[in-house]
């Protein structure tokens, strides 16, 4: 027999009580009560209340302990000076949930505050408490309504889960446009005891969800969302997620450079990546998306394939395409040829198609030209992109052509306007009853079809394997090191980094003239002096790095520079050669949601210049670390830009992808780490300096 799912007395109860309930109109208790019956409810709803004996014909009851029976949901229409003691009697009264409304603030609180209260009350129970600050849900296949908006629409129970921290959101997206159809939505505001993690497995149980649409502020419980991610990675489940707050937590207080340029978003891109989730900027794409993928049709292989009834709107698909992804591929012959005879003579086969040319059989060029782009062999996802409206035949026309290739192809279909301010109402709902999405603007419609591209590729994709680690012994040594808490200079550093397998400079730490010139004597001029002293993690500031000593004047008049400002200790390195290397970095840094993150950059000034760098989540493999070299701005420099010769980026990737091992193995022991700069040259790469700050100082 398969276990009840926790959050089942919540989102899917078989009776319930309204604490609060009223008769005063558009009060927060009138609502609810009348609300919970809007999807056609027909299980018992007690209304609680001391000052009626009874509500809209029904007996009202002073308390919860007051109903003929314990209710599975509990909805607290209440304030916040009320809300603990509703909260308690509920639960002493047997109920298996409760909602919750209110903020859960109270002016000159006591400590521990309401809120943690409520907590504390809800996890001792063991019952899920939603709210507060909430929105409440909406359960139209179960129908039942957990919250006070009202719907213009006859809501249709459709595909798509929407978890929204932002209530406003939340009522923007459900209360609106009877196109989104919906199984499931909720808005859980703080989160007393039902977190985003625990709604997505909830709709990861239910056979009719497709996609799951967030809408995210910050994570209450990052382990269970990683396995709620998890869960959804394994059943195909799509996951799309516009991240509210995006910009980098203010200056955490970081030694390193990674930790400076890291930031809270940074770390959410590195999950995202990591399991797939599709990245959206506001809330019309995230819309967008949700509804193509919500159609269930997953793409094959192949681009996009577009057709409207304007050149220069036309020139506008294209553009936005390439700014934004999306393959428009190149039509068949078989292809071009059926167009062929279609079209005017002055327009052409290629890919977007502009069908407008005047001729007296525009409707069959339409619907017949549609159906064979859809139909290409190199077509994965259909788009006609036209601006709709109501009473337009030719409008009409474009919803039978979507209509036809979604029944021929079996491929997705969508309709998107290139400008949304039309009156398109009655198109859109036939549109939406055949199962074609129809998306307002352009740009939100290549985002989808890019997502949609996106899961077709990650559901292709090999194993990444990471490479292999060394041996148990190495391992604790390094970590025994870390939990002494000692600071590492820079040669231990790299030897550090050396035993996990990156390409590490020779270097060897001296405290005095005599000892420098033993090392310079052992690796050969030219050298490379750099101060060692404790406390100093960003040597060129502190002018204290000495570069291409030539001879052993050079090298004495360097150090007793060093020696006499900074103190006696250094690292003694070959010069690296090579004017076309590109200066890379590596790093590590320790999340407090998401621990060990490793980070992929530019190095050296244009480190924190740009910020341009990449976090993933260790450990991963070459393919992985190669996507993330990819999104880089400094790309271009790695391929040979202006005549200069290629860089190894296979060799960066190597090294990042061995850093990933380190930061798995050692990361708990790791605040930050450092490779800056690595070079990358032609003939592979090579670390040049190195960061560790141990988790723990030593006093």
């Amino acid at each position: 027999m398969t276990q009840e799912h926790w959050l089942r007395p919540l989102l899917a109860p078989r009776s319930a009580a309204v604490v609060g309930a009223s008769a005063r109109p558009s009060s927060l208790g009138e609502r609810c009560f009348f609300k919970t019956r809007e999807y056609g409810f027909e299980g018992p709803v007690y209304p609680v209340n001391p000052r009626y004996e009874e509500l809209a014909g029904e007996r009202c009851y002073p308390s919860v302990s007051a109903l003929p029976e314990p209710v599975e949901l509990v909805m607290l229409c209440v304030g916040n000076d009320r809300v603990e003691e509703s909260l308690k009697e509920a639960i002493a009264a047997g109920a298996k949930a409760a909602l919750v409304f209110a903020s859960c603030q109270l002016p000159d609180d006591s400590d521990p505050p309401l809120a943690q209260r409520l907590r504390t009350i809800a996890r001792e129970a063991g019952v899920p408490v939603s709210g507060g600050n909430g929105m409440g849900f909406y359960n139209p296949e179960y129908g039942f309504v957990g919250s006070f908006g009202s719907l213009p629409y006859s809501p249709c129970p459709g595909h798509m889960t929407l978890i929204s921290h932002s209530g406003s959101s939340h009522s923007s997206m459900v209360l609106n446009d009877e196109r989104l159809g919906y199984n499931l939505t909720a808005s859980p505001g703080i989160e007393l005891n039902g977190t985003v993690a625990d709604f997505m497995d909830y709709a990861l149980e239910q056979p009719s969800t497709r996609v799951i649409g967030l809408v995210l502020e910050t994570l209450r419980d990052p382990e269970g969302f990683v396995a709620a991610l998890g869960k959804a990675a394994a059943r195909d489940v799509p996951v799309v997620a516009l991240k509210l707050g995006r910009t980098a937590w203010a200056a955490r207080l970081a030694i390193s450079h990674s930790g400076a340029v890291a930031g809270d978003f940074a770390a959410y891109e590195a999950l995202f990546d990591r399991y797939g989730v599709h990245l959206v900027e506001t809330l019309d794409e995230l819309a967008a998306v949700m509804s193509l993928f919500a159609q269930g049709r997953p793409a094959p292989a192949g681009g996009l394939a577009g057709i409207g009834d304007s050149g220069g709107e036309r020139e506008l698909l294209v553009d936005l395409a390439e700014r934004i992804g999306v393959p428009l591929h190149g039509l068949t012959v078989e292809t071009q040829a059926k167009l062929r005879g279609l079209l005017t003579p002055d327009l052409t086969t290629e890919n977007p198609i502009d069908a407008w040319g005047g001729n007296a059989n525009w409707e069959e060029t339409f619907i017949e030209g549609f159906r064979a782009l859809a139909e290409d062999a190199g077509t994965a996802v259909a788009l006609v992109h036209s601006n709709i409206r109501d009473g337009d035949p030719v409008s009409e026309t474009w919803a039978e052509a979507c209509k036809a290739a979604f029944e021929s192809s079996g491929k997705p279909v969508m309709l998107s306007t290139n400008f949304g301010w039309t009156r398109h109402g009655a198109i859109l709902a036939d549109l939406t009853a055949a199962g074609i999405p129809v998306i307002e603007g352009s740009r939100n419609a290549l985002v989808a079809a890019r997502a949609l591209l996106a899961q077709r590729d990650r559901a292709a994709r090999k194993a990444d394997a990471p490479p292999a680690g060394p041996g148990d012994e190495t391992v604790e040594r390094w970590r025994a090191r870390l939990a002494t808490g000692a600071e590492f200079d820079e040669a231990e550093a790299l030897a550090l980094l050396g035993d996990f397998g990156l390409p590490v400079s020779p270097s060897e730490t001296a405290g005095s003239m005599d000892s420098v010139m033993e090392v310079v004597e052992e690796l050969g001029y030219p050298v490379v002096l750099k101060t060692a002293m404790p406390g100093i993690h960003h040597k060129t500031d502190q002018d204290g790095v000495k570069l291409d000593l030539t001879n052993r004047q050079a090298v004495v008049e360097a150090y007793s520079d060093l020696a006499n400002r900074l103190g006696p200790r250094v690292v003694v390195s070959p010069m690296a050669a090579g004017a076309d290397a590109v200066e890379m970095a590596l790093g590590v840094i320790d999340d407090p949601q998401f621990g060990p993150l490793v980070m992929i950059a530019a190095g050296g000034i244009f480190m924190e210049l740009l910020g341009d760098q990449r976090l993933l989540l260790p450990p991963f493999g070459l393919a992985e670390a190669l996507a993330a070299i990819d999104s880089l701005r400094i790309r271009p420099m790695l391929d040979g830009a202006r005549g200069r010769p290629k860089a190894d980026v296979e060799g960066l990737a190597n090294a990042a992808a061995r850093l990933s091992v380190l930061a798995a193995s050692l990361g708990s022991g790791i605040a930050e780490l450092d490779v800056n700069p690595l070079r990358v040259a032609p003939d592979g790469c090579l670390a040049l300096d190195g960061l560790v700050v141990p988790k723990v100082r030593a006093s």
